[in-house]
C-alpha cells in the first residue's frame, strides 16, 4: 500500500519506526498504548531496540496477559504486510543473543544494526547496555536497581489510580524521582556521552538507542543522539519520515505530543 493511501485510511506511514524498552512480561508494560500506536502507524522498517521481552521479570514471576499477546500479534501483522523488522537485543532479553544474526523472512535478530537515513547518513542502532558500567561490571547492582524500579512502578499504579479518582491525569512518580536525583542525572549524562563517543570513534553520524528509559533527541559534540524512550512510563516512539526528518511521538497522554528534529543537522561522518 502506498503512503498516500495509508494517509487516507487514517494511518500515518513512516520510513522507519524505532521502539525500545517495551518490557513485555512486566506488569509495568503499557501494552494497550503500544497496540493503539501500532494500529495508527505503519512503516517500511521497524526497529525493536532492545528490552522488548523482559526476561528478568519472567524468570522471577511469570506474567503474560492478553494485551501482551496483542502487542506481539500487532507487530507480526505489520511484518506480514511487508514491514521489515530488525530486533536489536538488550540486556533484559539477552537470552536471545545466542541467536544473533538469525534471519527469518522479513525478521532479523541482531545485537546492533546500522540504519541509513533518507539522505544517506549512517546511524548506529544499539540498545545501549554495552555502555552502562553498572550493567556490564556490577550486575548484582543492576538487578537490585531493577527491583527498586519495579517497586516504584507499582507505587505509580496505586498513585495514579487515586489521581484518576479525583480527575487528574497520569503522572510518573518514578520519572519524577529519577529526574531529580543528582546521581541518576549524572548516570544518564555519562551514558549519553559514552554512546556518542563510540559513534564518533567508529565513524557514525549518530546513534539510536534505548536502555535508560529517557526519550531525547539532541546533538552531543557533533553526534546526533536519539533515545527511543520506553513503553513503561514515557510511551514514546522515534520515527523517520520519507524526507529524513526524525520525530519523537509521545503516547503517554490522550493527545500525542510530537517533538521534531531534522536529520539535516547531523554531521556527516568522514
Amino acid at each position: 500500500m502506498q503512503s498516500d493511501e495509508l494517509e487516507e485510511s487514517g494511518k500515518k506511514h513512516y520510513r522507519a519506526v524505532f521502539l525500545s524498552d517495551i518490557h513485555l512480561g512486566a506488569r509495568g508494560c503499557q501494552a494497550e498504548r503500544l497496540v493503539a500506536f501500532l494500529k495508527a502507524h505503519t512503516c517500511d522498517q521497524l526497529y525493536l531496540v532492545g528490552d522488548i521481552i523482559d526476561g528478568w521479570r519472567l524468570r522471577s514471576s511469570f506474567y503474560w496477559p492478553q494485551s501482551h499477546n496483542n502487542a506481539v500479534r500487532r507487530i507480526l501483522t505489520l511484518v506480514k504486510r511487508g514491514t521489515r523488522l530488525t530486533y536489536v537485543t538488550g540486556n533484559h532479553d539477552e537470552f536471545l543473543r545466542r541467536y544473533s544474526e538469525l534471519v527469518l523472512g522479513n525478521i532479523s535478530l541482531v545485537d546492533r544494526a546500522v540504519h541509513e537515513t533518507a539522505d544517506g547518513r549512517r546511524l548506529l542502532v544499539v540498545h545501549g547496555d554495552q555502555f552502562d558500567v553498572v550493567t556490564r561490571y556490577h550486575r548484582w547492582i543492576a538487578f537490585l536497581g531493577d527491583i527498586g524500579y519495579n517497586l516504584l512502578l507499582r507505587l505509580n499504579r496505586y498513585l495514579n489510580w487515586l489521581r484518576r479518582k479525583f480527575g487528574y491525569g497520569y503522572w510518573s512518580l518514578s520519572a519524577w524521582i529519577k529526574h531529580r536525583v543528582k546521581q541518576a542525572v549524572n548516570y544518564a549524562s555519562d551514558y549519553e556521552r559514552a554512546v556518542s563517543h563510540e559513534c564518533r570513534r567508529r565513524g557514525f553520524d549518530g546513534v539510536i538507542c534505548g536502555h535508560i528509559h529517557r526519550a531525547e533527541i539532541r546533538d552531543i559534540d557533533g553526534i546526533r543522539y536519539m533515545n527511543c524512550g520506553d513503553w513503561v512510563e514515557s510511551c514514546t516512539a522515534l520515527v523517520e519520515d520519507q524526507n529524513g526528518v526524525f520525530r519523537l511521538i509521545d503516547r503517554s497522554r490522550n493527545n500525542p505530543v510530537v517533538h521534531v528534529a531534522p536529520v539535516a543537522n547531523l554531521r556527516r561522518a568522514g
